[in-house]
């Protein structure tokens, strides 16, 4: 593991400022300055990043679940020392324990912060920078089971805080930066019901009703199309009072349509 050659090293304590980025790829940073971390010693980082605390016997029965618990240990014994040899070394180790040491960024962390304050709605201005947060996905091309356990958690941690995000500002009537939120979860998972609902409702609440309707046949359409399923009963029920009179219209047009006297034969 080495940093970049304007970086100092051996002999160097480490410095502040290093970060670890996990979503969209791996990325260790030292002073903005990228380190070179072989692949192997990426996945003990990452797991440590994402199991802070966890005992030696966890983490090696995570990196290493198809070796014996011995031959497990004794290769996370080594990943640990070869770490420890470098001074952009990320991780500090207690006892039976190991984790990030406490100057390291994670932007992993900062996505879960991010979401727990949308959820206490403490600041309203962490609702701008939650549109960007966890844009990219948790290590995309990594196939172990950790990671795609969290993955999908990260995932789904998204997809509520920024439907979070677009009930705030829609109970709040900032319509714009509610469509906003919303359109992002919808590209974050297309097929996903709930940010098409909270378009339909944005766009009723500006009084949009042609744009409700566009929005909720859209959806459906999809639906169908990619899975042969219908909107919920809730959604639909979203569009009764605006497309009431619609289907009363078309109800009356077949009541009065011409009597059987007066049809051709």
């Amino acid at each position: 593991m080495a940093a970049d050659p304007s970086v100092p090293t051996a002999g160097d304590p480490p410095e502040e400022g290093v970060s670890l980025h996990l979503l969209g790829g791996f990325r260790l940073l030292r002073e903005a300055v990228p380190v070179v971390v072989p692949r192997g010693l990426q996945r003990v980082i990452a797991l440590i990043g994402l199991r802070p605390g966890a005992t030696r016997s966890q983490l090696a029965g995570l990196l290493w679940p198809d070796a014996s618990e011995e031959r497990a240990l004794s290769s996370l014994r080594t990943a640990l020392w070869r770490l420890r040899q470098d001074p952009c070394c990320p991780m500090t180790v207690a006892s039976d324990t190991v984790r990030l040491g406490p100057a390291v960024r994670l932007d992993v962390d900062d996505l879960v912060g991010t979401a727990a304050r949308v959820r206490d709605g403490d600041d309203p201005r962490t609702a701008a920078g939650a549109l960007a947060a966890g844009r990219h996905d948790l290590l995309p091309g990594w196939y172990d089971d950790w990671v795609l356990l969290d993955r999908e958690r990260l995932r789904q941690l998204r997809l509520h805080m920024l439907e979070q995000v677009a009930g705030h500002h829609l109970a709040a009537g900032r319509h714009g930066e509610a469509l906003e939120a919303a359109l992002e979860a919808m590209a974050a998972e297309p097929l996903r019901e709930t940010p098409h609902r909270l378009v339909v409702r944005i766009h009723l609440a500006e009084g949009n009703a042609f744009e409700a309707v566009h929005a909720f046949y859209v959806y459906r359409d999809l639906l169908r199309r990619e899975l042969r399923l219908e909107p919920s009963p809730a959604m639909s029920a979203l569009l009764d009072d605006t497309l009431a009179p619609i289907r009363q219209a078309s109800r009356d047009a077949i009541t009065d349509g011409p009597s059987p006297a007066g049809r051709r034969t």
